[in-house]
């Protein structure tokens, strides 16, 4: 059994998530920033249902980058239509956490 930290910016809440108990919530890959998120009442906008298909659940990764699952070559297409896309960009539906992260969610 893993445990691990989650803080959304700039709402500065952090929840505590155990890996053994993914998926949290029904939208995205189990385990993921979006599911996550869901499963804590945190406001996440995922129009396509956490399908990979849009960039709504956009997240800037602050700290623990190398916590969360790599970056497929499906997300990272889709990336690169996001509104203020960054070098630490991630989608919240496909970024599976392995471990403490800080993200942010962008205005």
């Amino acid at each position: 059994m893993a445990t691990h930290k989650v803080t959304f910016l700039p709402l500065h809440i952090t929840v505590e998530v155990d890996d053994e108990k993914y998926p949290l919530a029904d939208h995205g890959r189990p385990g993921s920033l979006l599911d996550i998120a869901l499963a804590n009442s945190i406001p996440l906008e995922h129009n396509c249902g956490g399908a990979c298909a849009c960039t709504t659940c956009h997240l800037i990764v602050r700290e623990g980058e190398g916590h969360l699952s790599p970056m497929e070559a499906e997300e990272e297409d889709r990336l690169d239509t996001a509104e203020g896309l960054t070098l630490h960009s991630r989608l919240g539906c496909q970024a599976i956490v392995r471990g403490d992260v800080v993200v942010e969610i962008p205005k």
